[in-house]
């Protein structure tokens, strides 16, 4: 059992948490029962190790077993611990190191998706985490990040997925101009959500084509080269006195909007 809050080996998974250490080592933190679990449901080839305390894994049975079949040893450690590991107050007694795993910008549009969220400077990471999920739920092809939107692999971000990030191909560092030019490549149109953008409602028919939904930066939008890539900007109305919508909620009604309208036209 893991007993030092101060060993080595707690240090370097406690660095995780910075993202220079990511980017040093490829690898990433999971705090969690259910990021555990949806890991090792998914993708049991990226985890690295898991760690837990002795009641965490009397609890979540699921879990020993699935690491268990996976071939993974889970390291008991202390509740001091897995607290120093861990980035959340509350870590849920189970923490665990897995290897990043980006899929490529070229493989995305390979596959001829038929609908895709691109994230151009998301910097919020709840804001980022949301709309990777709602793109998970909604039977989104993939989700494509920008270099200037926040890294997935940022703790707060990884939480915020519950688990969708091990579901479907994420792309990451991608310039926006190669995005489109992909997109465009494949048949995919690009839309752009936009405040300033054209009526929803009366464009809902092309969302059954293949689409691309572009979202930018919280505060900010989408500049004006952003926008010019894209081949039209819409809008959601805004019925109430709502002076606008969040960022991923917005997201989540464009995605769900666009499967309902691409099964109704199968």
């Amino acid at each position: 059992m893991l007993e030092n809050p101060r060993s080595p080996r707690v240090r370097a998974v406690a660095k995780l948490t910075k993202r220079s250490a990511r980017q040093e080592t490829g690898l990433f933190l999971l705090e969690g029962p259910q990021a555990a679990r949806e890991a090792l449901a998914y993708r049991p080839d990226t985890l690295v190790e898991i760690f837990a305390t002795p009641t965490a894994m009397e609890r979540h049975v699921d879990v020993r077993d699935a690491a268990r079949d996976a071939g993974l040893e889970v390291v008991f450690t202390t509740e001091d611990v897995l607290d120093a590991m861990a980035d959340t107050v509350t870590p849920q007694g189970i923490v665990a190191v897995a290897r990043q795993s980006p899929t490529s910008l070229r493989d995305v549009f390979a596959a001829s998706p038929r609908l895709v969220a691109i994230c151009e400077e998301v910097r919020d990471p709840g804001n980022l985490g949301t709309i990777i999920r709602a793109a998970d739920a909604a039977g989104a092809d993939a989700v494509v990040l920008t270099g200037r939107t926040v890294d997935p692999y940022n703790p707060k971000v990884v939480r915020a997925t519950t688990g969708s990030l091990f579901h479907l191909p994420v792309a990451v560092g991608v310039d926006l101009a190669s995005a489109v030019e992909k997109a465009h490549a494949a048949g995919v149109r690009v839309i752009a959500a936009d405040v300033g953008g054209g009526d929803f409602l009366a464009s809902r028919e092309l969302l059954a084509e293949p689409t691309a939904w572009l979202f930018g930066n919280e505060a900010r939008g989408l500049d004006e080269t952003a926008l010019a890539l894209a081949d039209m900007s819409l809008r959601l109305p805004i019925y109430g006195a709502a002076e606008s919508l969040n960022l991923a909620t917005a997201a989540s009604v464009c995605l769900y909007e666009t499967a309902f309208a691409q099964r109704a036209a199968r």
